[in-house]
């Protein structure tokens, strides 16, 4: 791994501005979380100072069950496991430079729009990716876009993106089944890429879980760099 490239506090604010939560609020060293309904990473707590087993059972009392866990977070994730708390959803950070990334594609092979066309929005839903998660892409307050690819005249993907600074973030990628393994994961990263770099981003990141290892052979293929790994725990 190469933490240079994208810093993992760096890679937290990205990701929290990029893909916000409904609502925030501090519960002692804890940044707790509410989602209404976006997924665990905006719905998890996560450790932003030192804490005590008695923070841990006020968690506990207030029916907090979702932690994220970064790779410092160890003497946190041992006292977890032994609360009981169980691994879900391991995740790898990626990133790389956005001029890296960027490509001529076929004239509408992919373009960015914003609000989300209905036929996007239909291929988020295919994959799992429903209103609430839409909702938390509608609550990004800088620049961002949705991006929908076609292969052979046919709607075949989407994908969101965002800009904080100098860094843009993807964000629910989603591949059409019967269309999968055909190059339109490449087309919308290359199109996201192509979008950062108009909005002014410099770089590329984004998270996958760690058992979809089509997505990370892609990124690998692409020149992508793994910058971080986490993963949560759950009550």
């Amino acid at each position: 791994m190469t933490p240079a490239l994208l810093a993992p506090d760096r890679l937290a604010e990205v990701m929290e501005a990029t893909w916000p939560p409904a609502k925030a609020w501090r519960e002692g060293p804890f940044l707790c979380r509410d989602g209404a309904g976006g997924g665990k990473r905006v719905s998890a707590a996560s450790c932003e100072d030192a804490w005590t087993s008695a923070d841990l059972d006020r968690l506990d009392a207030q029916g907090q069950g979702l932690m994220l866990i970064r790779a410092t977070d160890t003497a946190l994730d041992a006292a977890l496991a032994a609360r009981g708390w169980r691994i879900v959803d391991p995740v790898v950070a990626y990133a790389a430079p956005v001029a890296d990334l960027t490509a001529d594609l076929p004239p509408l092979a992919a373009f960015a729009h914003w609000p989300p066309l209905e036929i996007a929005r239909a291929i988020w839903a295919e994959g799992g990716i429903g209103p609430a998660r839409v909702s938390v892409m509608e609550r990004v307050a800088g620049p961002h876009a949705a991006i929908m690819a076609r292969q052979g005249d046919r709607p075949a993907g989407a994908v969101f993106v965002a800009r904080h600074g100098t860094d843009a973030m993807l964000h629910a990628l989603e591949v059409r089944e019967g269309l999968r393994r055909n190059g339109v994961g490449e087309t919308l990263l290359r199109a996201a890429a192509n979008w950062a770099a108009g909005a002014g981003a410099t770089r590329l990141s984004l998270v996958v879980t760690a058992r979809n290892t089509a997505a990370r052979a892609l990124y690998t293929r692409l020149h992508m760099q793994a910058v971080g790994q986490y993963h949560y725990r759950m009550k």
